[in-house]
């Protein structure tokens, strides 16, 4: 008799996928996105202050050429602040903030002292309008030391902060990738845990026909396992299969344990057309077939029966495995506890991969027995070009 499933899953609702930051990209380059910040902050620094000397007066002929002067000149002074907040970046706090403090003081006091010299040897007519009308200049000079003082400050913050961003920016990305690569070890696990009892019930059964000197048969199992295996081992459990695909090694699978059950064992797959090119993982159904030869099969004189389907339910896909065996003693749906490793690494295994975009139900089967109903978005295999 064919099990009849009884129950539906509840739909999974979508999760939005998460793009990698851009910011990645930028972290790997810091050595550009310094000279970037350093060439837009200073152009920005010089194009303000002509905008302002304009605004609160004339400015002296070629002026526009004297301020390019001047922000690569800071741009170079504040390299030696870069220089010096490399060398005390391992200090302690109370070091740092003096060396901030004492090389912006010092650097403001040189860009001063630079532009003093060049500014009034470029424009010897401003000194003269200066002392003509008694202005004094060392009051100009002060108030020019103490403007300089604050740029470089300013300076001084915007690359601590920058470099605390960038610094934790990465700190995250290793993070990331430390847990991405953690996900994938597991998927890898769950993926690659294949039952033993499998592999010494049917090098058991090999043995045997080889004693009853069966050979064709024999040697039909060890080229149905090799296939098997090779097909567990070279598909990347991070990689998906189409269906058809799937229902194909499954097959291999099942045709191993029909050499050990004959007629005992009888097996139904449905699968919809429209469902054969959708993709899932591999070596999904395996260990849940293999669940239902255990409890449902190996333990009953008569043995039992097994069906596989797949179809495009409401826009996704739906895995189906039920058998007519004695069936568990669900609680509300949930897995209980001592109900199979098989069924356990599944659920896991999904969830690590969709999230809850995917559902994975237990019901009964009708008259007995157990269903197993998987549900997960819907993707199709991309044809190749002809």
């Amino acid at each position: 008799m064919r099990p009849t499933p009884t129950t539906r899953p509840r739909s999974g609702h979508p999760r939005p996928y998460n793009e990698s930051m851009p910011i990645e990209r930028v972290i790997e380059d810091k050595r550009r996105l310094f000279w970037l910040l350093q060439l837009g902050g200073w152009s920005s620094w010089a194009a303000t202050f002509y905008l302002s000397v304009i605004v609160w007066g004339e400015p002296p002929e070629n002026y526009y050429l004297y301020l390019p002067v001047v922000a690569v000149l800071g741009m170079g002074i504040s390299l030696g602040l870069r220089w010096v907040y490399r060398l005390t970046w391992d200090r302690s706090f109370a070091t740092r903030g003096f060396a901030v403090i004492g090389a912006s003081y010092c650097a403001g006091v040189a860009w001063v002292l630079v532009r003093s010299m060049i500014f009034y040897n470029v424009f010897p007519e401003e000194l003269a309008r200066l002392e003509a009308k008694g202005a004094s200049h060392m009051a100009a000079y002060f108030d020019n030391t103490i403007y300089a003082v604050w740029v470089m400050l300013t300076w001084s913050g915007l690359y601590f902060g920058i470099k605390y961003y960038l610094l934790s920016q990465e700190e995250k990305q290793r993070y990331l990738k430390a847990i991405s690569m953690a996900h994938e070890a597991q998927l890898k696990m769950l993926r690659y845990q294949l039952n033993p009892h499998f592999l010494f019930n049917t090098l058991n059964a090999i043995s045997t026909l080889i004693l009853d000197q069966d050979t064709k048969l024999a040697n039909g199992m060890v080229m149905k396992l090799s296939r098997f295996l090779r097909y567990s081992l070279d598909n990347d459990p991070m990689q998906q299969v189409t269906v058809a695909e799937e229902v194909e090694s499954l097959k291999l699978y099942l045709d191993i344990e029909k050499v050990r059950f004959a007629e005992r064992l009888t097996l139904h797959f449905t699968i919809a057309a429209d469902a054969e090119n959708a993709l899932m993982p591999s070596l999904l159904l395996q260990p849940l077939v293999e669940n239902s030869i255990k409890y449902a099969v190996s333990q009953s004189i008569n043995g039992g029966s097994i069906a596989v389907s797949a179809a495009i339910e409401k826009g996704r896909l739906q895995l189906i495995v039920a058998d007519d065996g004695p069936g568990l003693d669900l609680r509300q749906g949930r897995l209980p506890k001592g109900g199979g490793v098989g069924l356990a690494n599944t659920r896991e295994r999904l969830a690590q991969v969709y999230g809850d975009e995917q559902s994975f139900r237990l019901g009964s089967t009708e008259p007995h027995g157990l269903t197993i109903t998987i549900t997960l978005p819907l993707t199709y295999a991309q044809k190749e070009a002809a």
